[in-house]
């Protein structure tokens, strides 16, 4: 497992300094960004039932490949899990399972207009937190139960989708990221896989 991450993070590190050759070093930007998930787990078909609201934030560059092209890595931190309700003696309890992820996309941004982008690409993603926190109808915390990261799948990976607009140092944007792969290492969760929508938030240097 970490020599695929090690693979991985080697792999974004070329293709990193290869956009750095191609293009003008003094095009590059670099920023922070965070925002609003929506996520969910599926199996066959994804749909908008038992989605948890969530966040991510992280840091990223934008490096030139040529005019209105560039290539966007970045480093976030990303929680996506899902929610579900129940009722117990009459009263109404939400169970938020939780994942947090370390995670790396590597996007291509093609800037259709001024102020205009649609980007796309891989995504992997490291496990580093499970939980699920119990909370009754006021949004009081009631239980949190922590699970051992190893009895699931700790590398997560899959293929991310968005657009953007862009206003000077300030962007904003909405993205979708479709996993690939189960995040039950003994597909006891039926091999279900992350789905989340990603509303952010960008601020470049």
């Amino acid at each position: 497992m970490k020599k695929k991450i090690l693979i991985a993070l080697c792999s974004l590190g070329l293709v990193s300094a290869t956009a750095q050759e191609t293009g003008s070093s003094s095009n590059a930007t670099f920023g922070v960004k965070g925002g609003v998930n929506f996520t969910n787990l599926y199996v066959d078909d994804v749909d908008d039932t038992n989605m948890l609201t969530s966040f991510n934030v992280g840091v990223f560059a934008e490096l030139p490949l040529a005019q209105g092209i560039a290539i966007v890595p970045e480093f976030n931190f990303s929680r996506k899990g899902s929610e579900v309700e129940n009722t117990i003696l009459s009263e109404t309890y939400k169970s938020k399972f939780k994942l947090s992820y370390l995670e790396v996309p590597v996007l291509l941004k093609l800037n259709l207009a001024e102020n205009f982008s649609l980007h796309a690409g891989p995504y992997a993603a490291y496990l580093i937190d499970a939980k699920t926190d119990i909370v009754d109808e006021n949004g009081d915390n009631v239980e949190t139960l922590d699970y051992d990261t190893d009895d699931f799948n700790k590398l997560d990976f899959g293929l991310s989708a968005g657009l953007g607009f862009d206003f000077n140092s300030l962007s904003i944007g909405a993205r979708y990221n479709h996993g690939l792969s189960s995040i039950d290492k003994d597909d006891e969760i039926n091999g279900a896989k992350n789905s989340a929508w990603n509303l952010y938030l960008a601020l470049k240097f």
